[in-house]
């Protein structure tokens, strides 16, 4: 599954992706290509969705994550619940 994610609204197309993988989903990608910076909301769905991933043990794949956004995934301890790619 391969979902493309709006800056505008990303904690909303991350509750999409959690759908996915309740549905069964064996791996998500996510396009994060457009999104410049990650607010509260958006790091409660990330860990949510990691949290879900875990449980399923489903892959999930960020990609397109520019620096900043992996600086605070990583100073929330999120970069190892995700694979990423560029």
């Amino acid at each position: 599954m391969w979902i493309k994610i709006d800056e505008k609204i990303v904690p909303t197309a991350l509750r999409v992706a959690e759908g996915r993988l309740q549905a069964g989903d064996s791996e998500v990608t996510l396009d994060f290509s457009s999104v410049s910076r990650v607010d509260a909301p958006t790091l409660r769905e990330l860990a949510e969705l990691a949290h879900i991933a875990d449980a399923k043990a489903v892959k999930v794949n960020l990609r397109g994550v520019n620096v900043d956004v992996y600086k605070v995934l990583k100073l929330v301890k999120l970069t190892q619940k995700f694979s990423f790619a560029n």
